[in-house]
């Protein structure tokens, strides 16, 4: 009769053989393992290498001088100077809608105070020390540049606007450029006027 051996080394071995038995060919690809795993060294450690995509020819028509594609470039991007002194303002972003009777108080049209049914986005710009005549103000569909003496802001709008239909009104008794614009909304079931 074998003796037990109830040791925790002894015990765990036995416990490890009842739930995995060994079998030959497990021992044969440890033995596999075990002889790879010393020739590799830590050379052999680095990320799968990716194929490298198909060259395809350059397009002809384009011109070879230019880096860019128009369609690369982010608009408003020719106004960004990172070492230009100016500080910059502080502004609000704020959108306003029409609304009659019929809105207010009986809720007959499908809109509610969500900016999904505002027709108007307004830039409120604080413009402290500065005089209505020294602002200079440029604006494109997705993009408003203004220059001041003291202060200069470029500012990636939320929305399409309607540059050509804008307006501007300087405040000066707040200090502040109001800049109201109509935004380009696509139509659909709330904004159908």
């Amino acid at each position: 009769m074998e003796l037990a051996d109830f040791s925790p080394v002894g015990t765990l071995e036995a416990l490890s053989q009842l739930l995995n038995p060994p079998e030959e060919e497990e021992e044969e690809s440890n033995q596999e393992i075990s002889s790879c795993a010393a020739s590799i060294g830590p050379g052999h450690i680095a990320p799968m290498r990716r194929p490298e995509p198909a060259v395809t020819a350059p397009d002809k028509s384009k011109d070879r001088k230019e880096i860019w594609d128009e369609q690369e470039v982010p608009e408003g991007s020719e106004f960004d100077d990172t070492w230009d002194p100016r500080e910059q303002p502080e502004y609000n972003i704020l959108y306003k809608q029409r609304v009659g009777t019929e809105d207010v108080f009986l809720g007959m049209s499908r809109r509610d105070p969500s900016t999904a049914c505002c027709e108007d986005m307004v830039v409120r710009i604080q413009l402290a020390d500065t005089k209505a005549a020294e602002v200079s103000l440029s604006l494109r569909n997705t993009f408003l540049d203004l220059r001041a003496p003291k202060y200069k802001l470029g500012l990636h709008l939320p929305h399409p606007v309607d540059s050509k239909n804008g307006k501007a009104q300087f405040l000066s008794d707040r200090e502040a450029l109001e800049v109201t614009l109509p935004m380009m909304r696509d139509f659909d079931f709330i904004n159908f006027l």
